[in-house]
């Protein structure tokens, strides 16, 4: 029940100038099933945390002769010491896209790729499944954010959506995004999330840094989902569990290696308002969030005070899977004055900006542009028409610079 992926031709493209490509992302986003969707035939060996398989770490010397390329190398953070040795041994290869190596943990591994394959190696980094690749649309060429940005002021809302999306967007969002979850009814959801937040605490973060209290940290990732959509202060953060800034900051970080969280830091670009400082941060996954807030079914979620984060949380990692499609990425950025004003994520590309709101709600008036023109009047020679992405089914002009986009067009 293989789904195509959006990023399937660009592992294809990079494969013919790279000698290696390296596949990163969280936990179970699909690395090693597209790699071997995309190369059938590819001999694929998967690195252990506590065994060294075939000795790769003893001897990777010995271990790279026995097993030549091409080849598909899963989980190499589990297997450094290879790194070296396959460095050698491209440097006496002129052949490209004979190494595909996946990876589900940024910190440490990225360290050792940038210092050792410098100019050998590809790197893509593989989100979860957009709600398109989930109804089996991978395979579309068409990326409205690209569209948008190209387009500019002269966006015209003439987008395709998907009209026929499986499920209504309160059951997509309290699913969530991971593969594997495509086959699972709901009622084995909850099982689902709760196993794979166990298996990351208890491989990945330990793997990563010596925590004492993994408790600990558990409690420290479910304090965090709900905080997904807001504006992050770590000392406030680790005072609400008990530990000190400097560590609720490093457990942040362990959660950004793992690819469970990420930041938006603040836009100020050259004015004089005063404007906030905080990052804003966001879960990685809307199903996360649902199952370490014991929200049982979709109906629980729209019930919730969390609501409107979770849809906020889930198109801001809808646009990020779109640009992970882009060969030149635009900056991401929040905006917020001091006075209120703010807007949910700003695109910073070629010298424009480009204004986003999030609003879960099923009309959009102008009145939900506040922020929008705000932003615009602060900063009115580089912005271009600015978008709201809502809960409602169609598009339209809202007013003479923002525009309604449906979140199954994102």
């Amino acid at each position: 029940m293989y789904k195509t992926r959006f990023l399937e031709k660009k592992v294809l493209e990079l494969s013919k100038y790279f000698k290696i490509i390296l596949v990163t992302g969280a936990r179970q986003v699909g690395k090693s099933t597209m790699l071997s969707h995309i190369f059938p035939d590819y001999r694929h060996i998967t690195f252990d945390p506590v065994e060294d398989l075939y000795n790769a770490r003893k001897d990777p010397d010995l271990f790279l002769d026995n097993f030549p390329p091409p080849i598909i190398l899963d989980e190499i953070q589990y297997a450094p010491e290879l790194l070296p040795a396959l460095k050698r041994r491209v440097d006496l290869s002129d052949k490209k896209g004979e190494y595909f190596l996946t990876g589900s943990q940024n910190i440490m591994m990225m360290k050792v790729v940038a210092e050792s394959m410098a100019g050998r190696v590809g790197i893509i980094e593989l989100p979860s499944m957009s709600h398109a690749e989930m109804d089996g649309l991978g395979e579309k060429e068409y990326n409205w954010l690209q569209k948008w940005l190209d387009e500019k002021d002269q966006f015209d809302g003439n987008i395709i959506k998907n009209d026929n999306p499986k499920g209504n967007i309160a059951k997509i969002m309290w699913r969530g995004s991971l593969p594997g979850i495509t086959q699972i009814p709901d009622e084995v959801i909850p099982d689902f999330y709760s196993s794979y937040i166990n298996t990351y605490i208890e491989r990945d973060v330990r793997q990563m840094e010596n925590i004492g209290d993994i408790g600990l940290f558990h409690q420290f990732v479910a304090l965090c989902s709900a905080l997904s959509a807001t504006e992050i202060n770590s000392s406030q953060l680790g005072r609400d569990i008990g530990i000190s800034h400097n560590t609720a900051r490093r457990w942040l970080d362990i959660m950004v290696a793992g690819y469970q969280w990420f930041e938006l830091p603040p836009y100020h670009g050259n004015t004089i308002k005063r404007v906030s400082g905080k990052k804003k941060g966001y879960f990685s996954d809307t199903g996360l969030i649902c199952n370490l807030q014991r929200m049982s079914s979709p109906e629980t979620l729209m019930a919730h005070p969390m609501k409107g984060n979770c849809f906020e949380t889930f198109t801001i990692n809808s646009v990020r899977k779109n640009i992970s499609r882009m060969s030149v990425k635009p900056a991401m950025y929040h905006w917020r004055t001091n006075g209120g004003a703010e807007v949910d994520l700003v695109f910073e590309i070629d010298g424009l900006l480009f204004p986003l709101e999030v609003k879960f709600a099923s009309k959009v008036t102008s009145g939900d542009s506040r922020g929008i023109r705000a932003f615009r009047n602060t900063y009115p020679d580089k912005t271009s028409i600015g978008i709201i992405v809502y809960s409602g089914p169609e598009c339209f002009k809202v007013n003479d610079f923002t525009w309604a986009v449906p979140w199954s067009a994102i």
